[in-house]
């Protein structure tokens, strides 16, 4: 095996990768050094306004004092452990995150993803039910591994498996009475995303949720909120179904969880919980102490720091602001937000890192997406309007 030697250590991160990667992940053009609040620091001295936050993972932005400081005290004192023992670390954490749930979602399961957490709760569904058919929604995405992949809209293009491990149906989305048809009693789960972050930052309406709510009660059906986006306060409640005042049997967590910290959940209600034992369920990683320490310190932050009222501030400059240049109109809640544009929202986003912004594209080509750090200020609200309005507008 060659050395590896100061020349290549040296070479530009993106050649380097490129040599020992699989190559699956389109990358931005530029190089991250530092991040600190909502800015990133790049090697060749650029000072980039990330309005990206790594899919919507940065909640408390780079560098909050808080989550820093958990995790390198956490680090001293215990840096791993399994679910083999308890630990007041993990108890603190699942005790914080029930605490933000909706009413009578008083347990929570740790793992280390957005799609292990979803894998887990449609086992969980099935294994509750007996029943082996779930739906979801038109345009939705809930991971890449067999059952998250399983029910994500038009993931038989990539796939890559020989078999879903259940049969799958689509309810047109926003259609109540489609919904109320579909639901029957020999479907297992209905997972939905309150607001459909790949497809636009997409909102579901009130009265199409409150109608999945209803349907599934009805029906004996486990409802599933995938809030791996939307939630933890992007919506600018901790999370989106709080906006609808609907109460979920389950509820996925990941992404800004542990503020940068990899970590998931599932949360569920007691009587979820209690159809399960020793040996039913599992994770080596899932809550351990960093991960554990990092969910609490964000809960934290966003209580100490009001960041919730922030969330609703910025959300509402932003749409007063923002509907200039390209931007015909906004979708979306709290911090997950969709500027629907007037061209390709790819050349809006390459435009906007020319002027030193940085947002990302979405499964509907003409949408712009905005998961700006929660810790988001109104000046940076301001730089991003002005860039917009600075943007040429189209020719015929």
């Amino acid at each position: 095996m060659p050395d590896i030697s100061e020349q290549s250590v040296t070479a530009d991160p993106r050649v380097r990768e490129a040599n020992v990667t699989i190559p699956v992940y389109g990358q931005l053009p530029f190089v991250p050094e530092r991040a600190s609040g909502c800015d990133i620091f790049t090697k060749d001295g650029r000072r980039i306004l990330d309005l990206y936050g790594g899919h919507a993972v940065a909640a408390l932005g780079y560098g909050h004092p808080h989550l820093v400081n958990a995790i390198q005290e956490q680090s001293k004192k215990l840096l791993f452990q399994s679910n083999a023992v308890a630990l007041d670390v993990r108890a603190l954490a699942a005790e914080k995150l029930t605490h933000q749930a909706p009413r009578g979602m008083d347990r929570v399961f740790f793992v280390n993803s957005g799609a292990e957490a979803n894998e887990n709760a449609l086992r969980m569904a099935c294994m509750a039910t007996g029943r082996n058919k779930v739906l979801a929604i038109t345009h939705s995405f809930h991971g890449r591994t067999a059952a998250a992949a399983a029910v994500t809209w038009n993931s038989d293009r990539w796939y890559g498996f020989p078999h879903k491990p259940f049969t799958v149906d689509f309810i047109p989305r926003d259609d109540i009475s489609a919904a109320a048809d579909m639901i029957r009693n020999d479907v297992a789960a209905v997972i939905f995303e309150p607001v459909q972050g790949v497809a636009g930052a997409y909102d579901l309406s009130p009265g199409f949720v409150e109608s999945l709510r209803a349907a599934t009660r009805e029906h004996g059906v486990v409802l599933i909120a995938d809030e791996v986006q939307s939630g933890i306060g992007r919506c600018g409640h901790f999370f989106a179904v709080q906006a609808h005042g609907v109460e979920p049997d389950i509820i996925t967590s990941a992404k800004a969880l542990g503020g940068g910290i990899p970590c998931g959940a599932v949360i569920c209600s007691h009587e979820i919980a209690a159809r399960f034992g020793p040996g039913d369920l599992g994770s080596t990683f899932g809550g351990g102490p960093i991960a554990a320490a990092a969910i609490t310190a964000t809960i934290e932050a966003i209580e100490n720091d009001n960041l919730l009222d922030n969330v609703r501030e910025r959300e509402a400059q932003i749409r007063e602001r923002c509907i200039v240049g390209p931007v015909q109109k906004i979708q979306g809640m709290g911090l997950l937000l969709g500027l629907v544009c007037d061209r390709p929202a790819v050349d809006v986003r390459n435009a906007l890192l020319e002027h030193d912004i940085l947002t990302g594209t979405s499964g509907d080509p003409a949408v712009l997406r905005i998961l700006a750090p929660l810790v988001l200020e109104a000046e940076h609200v301001e730089h991003l309007a002005h860039a917009l309005e600075a943007l040429a507008p189209l020719t015929d």
